[in-house]
């Protein structure tokens, strides 16, 4: 407590008095020189006695001195000089040393607050997050790969199988006379030789064509990830803002729970109102209530921002921007425009062009590739040397249970494929019209909400108030008509989001082409 150190300050205080007033003359000169232009900011910056919350801000220079030097109300230290019982809480106050707020306030290197918010990330827009989701996603970056790694092999598809070198001895004699010697028997001959199996070119097309097409599978692979994530970074993204949205919504019930709060006590205080404390009490239950929300609704948010994060590869602060209005152009597109955008319809499709490959590659295999071999054979000396050439031909014995199950397969797989995208298409179709109606009937929802609901909660918070004033009824229910207001408004809010939510996925189902182009 201040009064125990009396003395210790009135000592401290008076050996600052020659510096006080040193620094009240230095920032009289100050002013003097500071053009009348500079306004209170410059005062303010020139004066680091004068606090920059008082009004001497705005008084000539030698008015500041004055001020500065004597007056108690301005100069805490001048003050504590004066008075020495209060000097211990005015110099705590006021001395850097002691009050480590002055000190950060005055360091714009030791603001940590300000600094936090020069280093935090700017707030996204809708497009900025789907822009920095297609770059950094990892999982996009795998579904690259996978198509760089599917055009590797299609150009190894169209390739010869590479030649085997071979080298050897023939007919090297074991026993006799000349046993293990090579250039005295004439049968005994070094060889050394190539083989090389062909593949007609025929089957080379074929595999390059079956290559290219499952290359094509991964590109359709890579556009249904490019569309999963940019539907769920719209759908955090959406998350997000209405979090943002109602969390205002909260923030200002909350604000003038307080403000209404704070006047209905000091009107009891002051006799002006009459009446027990049972409606301060109500009132306050309802406050608790209303900041507890507050605080729940600023989780949520956060929550919302660290999802968006997920999806952005980076840190989200903030979101910025209005959502879009649920209005989507995929509702409108005709099959034929679907199938060339929808990336699941375009996978499907790529699946029975791959199946019909792999079962033409089948067919080829029905005849066999021949491997062509050609050697050269050195004898001793005394003999001459000679060259093989020869041909190795499979023998397809049992064609019937081998290749043509084979091709058997592949044909029942392309079947397969077929029919999987029938289905596919019709899954697609159906969930555009279900989210086409889902969209239409929200938007008649919210305009009928908007129409009936919130002007009757407007119009319950206004005969609240006025009986509230007119003495007729209580604080607590004006404060529950404001929550069935601030309700109602959230009715609305969370219909708009789902709403939103729905367009998204729609909306972001679809990758346009030039999009898809530029991946």
């Amino acid at each position: 407590m201040s009064f125990h150190t009396g003395a210790p300050s009135m000592r401290r205080a008076f050996s600052r008095a020659p510096a006080l007033a040193a620094v009240a003359l230095f920032a009289a000169a100050a002013q003097a020189q500071t053009p009348a232009s500079a306004g209170p900011a410059a005062d303010a910056a020139a004066n680091p006695v004068i606090h920059p919350g008082n009004s001497a801000r705005a008084k000539p220079a030698t008015d500041l001195v004055v001020d500065a030097g004597a007056n108690s109300a301005t100069n805490p230290a001048a003050g504590a000089a004066s008075n020495p019982v209060t000097h211990a809480a005015t110099s705590a106050a006021a001395d850097p040393l002691t009050n480590p707020a002055i000190d950060m306030a005055a360091d714009p290197a030791t603001r940590p607050a300000a600094s936090a918010a020069a280093l935090a990330p700017p707030p996204f827009t809708l497009e900025a997050a789907l822009q920095s989701a297609a770059e950094r996603s990892a999982a996009m970056q795998a579904a690259q790969a996978s198509v760089r790694a599917s055009g590797e092999a299609a150009v190894k598809a169209g390739q010869l199988p590479d030649p085997t070198l071979k080298a050897g001895v023939d007919n090297l004699p074991v026993t006799g006379g000349q046993r293990y010697t090579i250039g005295q028997d004439f049968m005994t001959m070094r060889r050394i030789g190539i083989e090389q199996q062909w593949v007609s070119r025929d089957k080379r097309r074929l595999r390059t064509a079956l290559a290219d097409q499952r290359t094509g599978r991964e590109r359709a692979g890579y556009l249904m990830e490019l569309a999963t994530v940019r539907q769920q970074t719209a759908t955090a993204w959406l998350d997000a803002a209405y979090a943002k949205a109602a969390l205002a919504l909260r923030e200002q019930l909350a604000a003038r729970m307080d403000e209404e709060l704070a006047a209905t006590r000091a009107a009891y205080r002051g006799g002006v109102k009459s009446g027990g404390a049972a409606d301060v009490v109500a009132a306050q239950a309802l406050q608790a209530q209303a900041r507890d929300q507050v605080l729940a609704a600023r989780q949520a948010l956060q929550s919302a921002l660290i999802a968006l994060s997920r999806w952005t590869a980076r840190p989200v602060g903030d979101v910025a921007g209005a959502p879009p209005a649920p209005e989507s152009y995929v509702s409108s597109l005709p099959p034929e425009a679907l199938r060339l955008a929808q990336p699941t319809l375009i996978a499907a499709s790529d699946d029975i062009a791959v199946a019909e490959a792999d079962t033409a590659v089948a067919t080829s295999e029905r005849k066999p590739d021949w491997t062509w071999e050609i050697a050269y054979q050195q004898r001793g000396g005394a003999y001459s040397n000679m060259v093989s050439i020869g041909v190795s031909i499979p023998l397809p014995i049992n064609r019937r249970d081998r290749q043509d199950r084979d091709v058997a397969e592949k044909a029942e797989l392309a079947s397969k494929a077929r029919l999987g995208y029938e289905d596919t298409e019709r899954q697609v179709e159906a969930d555009i019209r279900n989210d086409s109606a889902v969209l239409s009937s929200g938007r008649e929802r919210i305009a009928e909400l908007r129409a009936a609901l919130l002007p009757a909660a407007a119009q319950r918070v206004q005969l609240a108030d006025a009986a509230y004033r007119a003495g007729t009824g209580s604080l607590a229910d004006s404060f529950a008509a404001r929550r069935a207001q601030l309700d109602a408004e959230l009715q609305v809010l969370d219909l708009q989001r789902e709403v939103s939510r729905t367009w998204a996925r729609l909306e972001y189902q679809v990758v346009p082409s030039t999009l898809a182009a530029a991946q």
